[in-house]
């Protein structure tokens, strides 16, 4: 098992990150909760990791908050959850608001993540809820993490361009990002990546 790995960042996009240990580069699959916070490529970066063997690929997943990990984990073991699903909701939602959502039976917002449907809601909150019964707010907000976005033209590209290689067609990606980008302006938030797709994944739900 490959529980962490601390290298240079060699490459990054909004799906994996390719990490340098002395000489042996990783590919590392990431959601977009860790790419924001990325460092630049050539500076180092440490992941927690989680290494999965199948009989057609060995992948391994890393996230910058060890919870980020530990909410993986835990998702990948609800029965119809694969690592992929699991990679989706953490990309689409913050752990703490995935954590009250299941404290509160919110299958509303939970349906709102990409692939998830209201069966597959019920059954998260069902399977997963008394494991997550210690995971309190204050716990979980220690695990946040400081994110900066580079300026708002660029956010914007970005944001559309997570949207479309989750496969939304290029132009619903566009409306989206810009209905996003209103409604975070008009409630006083700054519109960085981050806040676009999570803002555009709701409303495009």
């Amino acid at each position: 098992m490959i529980g962490r790995i601390t290298g240079v960042l060699l490459e990054k996009d909004d799906q994996q990150a390719l990490i340098d240990v002395r000489g042996v580069a990783y590919e590392v699959l990431v959601p977009l909760s860790t790419f924001f916070s990325l460092p630049h490529p050539g500076e180092g970066v440490t992941l927690h990791t989680h290494f999965v063997v199948r009989e057609d690929a060995q992948l391994l997943f890393g996230f910058l908050q060890e919870q980020e990990r530990s909410l993986f984990r835990i998702l990948i073991r609800v029965n119809g959850v694969g690592p992929k699903l699991a990679l989706a909701l953490l990309s689409g939602m913050e752990v703490a608001d995935f954590v009250r959502c299941v404290h509160q039976d919110d299958v509303n917002a939970l349906v709102k993540l990409p692939g998830v449907g209201k069966k597959t809601a019920e059954r998260l909150i069902i399977e997963i809820k008394d494991k997550l019964k210690e995971w309190d707010g204050t716990a979980v907000a220690a695990g946040a993490k400081e994110k900066a976005r580079a300026g708002r033209d660029a956010s914007y590209e970005e944001a559309e361009t997570a949207l479309i290689n989750l496969g939304y067609k290029p132009q619903d990606a566009g409306r989206a990002v810009a209905g996003a980008a209103k409604i975070l302006e008009e409630s006083g938030q700054v519109p960085d990546s981050e806040s676009l797709i999570r803002t555009a994944l709701r409303n495009m739900s």
